[in-house]
């Protein structure tokens, strides 16, 4: 065939069988990934209220200081979460640029899956805290594997795309987590649902069995130049090589914007149901069961429903509006380029965020307004995935991509901090709209950010 009509042809045509297994891999260890996030999101409150036993609590003041402390050790989990998967993110991406892909994304499974696991035993608030840090070691450690071994095993034409679904993958992780909240509704079915958690211990086996080493790294990091051999992975190089930092740091920095605006933002929205449909499930619920009910029936119940709505709710936004959003930034991207497909997810979110969290009153208004939201602030992640990867060198793109993505982690938990304090201040509509600004910072760093589009990965 004239080699002028290869364009014409389409992106998945030459991918082979290897290849698609490669890609099947990456995203269920990723769907597990943020099934491992997601579960927290949507238990967090049950978890929380039953270790802190706010149901045998009898005394007013009492029940009103332990109810604080609810939302409180979420902010705290959630702080644990990112700062465990900076301390993870780091030491896989070190380690699967020094001993390999393949060896590196087993053990980070079986990281995130047996702790996931160790939330059934807990027993107060700390022991959460404490294990949300141990899980996100493992997801984040798998992510930076993931995404560098999809860029380097799907050729340059099918390399954008296969990044932007394993990603957008991201959203059966989401579901799966929603869902549960949906099914397990009991004060402590929270235990089950992270006990589920264990599951992707499983995926190791066809790990094992199916994938191969990546040419790239065998080649950069084994049969290379001794030089590459003794620098793979190494942060010193990374830090310290002007064109290495510059891009870690501005990919920090896109990261940060993404993942504190999602933890701060995104995972808050189950909250923001709740209180949009408490008035009227309490009305619904009372008529249900009469007026004579007792009020703890009528309370529990209304409870159990809001979070059922609540979970639909943070379900239907992940299926219509953020997968949407992950699964557009890859086309988006190929038609114009990577800095111009995140200015518009970032502008987007920074519109949508204070419309969603001020205007949505009812039911049927945030049904509609939450996946708008979602499509941009969850569809810019799938940016990280294709572009980080694309900035760094064979023998340092693990270890670069996980800086990118999981040191700016480390950062966003600061945010995640500052808008717990706000909370209280701003309640959990103003925080939101507040927080969303940062959105302006990731469009200045874009500014400054290199285009990487069309171009073979650096070795």
């Amino acid at each position: 065939m004239n080699p002028d009509e290869q364009p014409s042809r389409p992106w998945y045509y030459d991918v082979t069988r290897y290849q698609w297994i490669v890609l099947v891999i990456a995203c269920l260890g990723w769907t597990f990934d943020v099934f491992e996030g997601q579960i927290f999101a949507v238990f967090k409150t049950p978890a929380l209220t039953d270790l802190l036993e706010i149901g045998e609590i009898d005394d007013p003041e009492l029940l009103e200081a332990a109810q604080r402390k609810v939302p409180w050790f979420g902010h705290v989990g959630f702080a644990s979460f990112l700062l465990g998967g900076t301390v993870g993110g780091l030491f896989f991406g070190v380690l699967g640029d020094r001993i390999g892909r393949r060896q590196t994304m087993i053990w980070s499974i079986l990281t995130y899956s047996i702790f996931s696991g160790f939330h059934f035993f807990a027993t107060n608030p700390w022991h959460i805290v404490v294990l949300r840090f141990f899980v996100a070691m493992g997801v984040a450690g798998e992510w930076a594997i993931a995404a560098s071994l999809v860029a380097e095993v799907f050729p340059k034409k099918a390399r954008t795309m296969a990044g932007g679904i394993f990603h957008a993958s991201s959203v059966l992780g989401a579901t799966l987590g929603s869902w549960l909240g949906m099914v397990l509704t009991g004060d402590h079915d929270w235990r089950w649902a992270f006990l589920i958690g264990v599951a992707p211990a499983l995926l190791v086996i066809w790990v094992l069995k199916s994938i191969k080493e990546s040419e790239k790294w065998q080649t950069a990091t084994t049969k290379g130049p001794q030089e590459s051999k003794r620098k793979a992975g190494s942060l010193s190089e990374l830090l310290g090589t002007p064109q290495w930092r510059s891009r870690a740091l501005i990919g920090m920095g896109l990261a940060a914007v993404g993942l504190g605006t999602y933890w701060i933002i995104y995972a808050w929205v189950p909250e923001l149901a709740r209180d949009v449909v408490r008035v009227s499930v309490l009305e619904e619920v009372t008529q249900e069961l009469g007026d004579t009910a007792p009020p703890e029936e009528i309370q529990r119940r209304a409870e159990e429903v809001s979070r059922s709505r609540a979970s639909f709710v943070y379900l239907f936004m992940n299926i219509t509006g953020g997968f949407i959003g992950l699964l557009a930034f890859a086309p988006i991207t190929i038609f114009t380029n990577r800095r111009i497909a995140f200015a518009i997810y970032h502008i987007g979110a920074l519109i949508m965020v204070p419309i969603t969290y001020f205007c949505a009153s009812t039911y049927a208004q945030i049904l509609v307004l939450a996946p708008i939201m979602g499509f941009f602030v969850v569809g810019m992640h799938a940016g990280y995935a294709i572009y980080f990867p694309e900035l760094f060198p064979t023998r340092l793109r693990a270890t670069g991509a996980s800086f990118c993505f999981n040191v700016g982690r480390l950062l966003s938990a600061v945010t995640v901090v500052i808008s717990a304090q706000l909370t209280g201040l701003l309640g959990l509509r103003g925080t939101a709209s507040v927080m969303a600004l940062l959105f302006l910072v990731g469009l200045a760093l874009l500014l400054i950010a290199p285009e990487t589009k069309d171009k073979e990965l650096p070795e």
